[in-house]
């Protein structure tokens, strides 16, 4: 935890990927407090033909990054710093001479703990014992 879910079109290759997979999980463990070892990042690329703005295939580089944590773990300012880093560094990325889609989204999404985790152990039950051995 936490699973960043990347879509971008253009699409993109191996190489860029990789480097939008690693940067993206240093913004996350530097600004969110996340832990590196469980955070996970899936980049799908789509061709612009099958992503529309306003109803018109994208005509320009354009991203729609999901970050899901748990509920309770992050301030509002620090998912607001998130938001703000993590387009600056699409832009970045995807398109370098800043015509990145305005209509470019990050999304964090706040789960309740006992909704999900990983290993088969939900984080409700990561936090009981976290609880119990303090």
């Amino acid at each position: 935890m936490p699973t960043l879910n990347l879509k971008v079109t253009p699409p993109i290759d191996a190489a860029q990927a990789q480097s939008l997979a690693a940067a993206l999980t240093t913004l996350t463990a530097d600004v969110l407090g996340k832990r590196r070892e469980v955070t996970a990042v899936t980049i799908e690329s789509l061709p612009a033909s099958h992503w529309f703005v306003a109803g018109q295939p994208a005509a320009r580089a354009t991203a729609q990054l999901q970050i899901h944590i748990t509920a309770g773990t992050n301030t509002t300012e620090q998912k607001a710093r998130f938001v703000a880093a993590a387009f600056a560094l699409l832009q970045s990325e995807l398109a370098p001479d800043g015509a990145l889609e305005p209509a470019s989204y990050v999304q964090v999404l706040a789960l309740a703990a006992p909704d999900w985790g990983y290993g088969g152990r939900t984080q409700a039950a990561r936090q009981a014992e976290r609880a119990a051995a303090a």
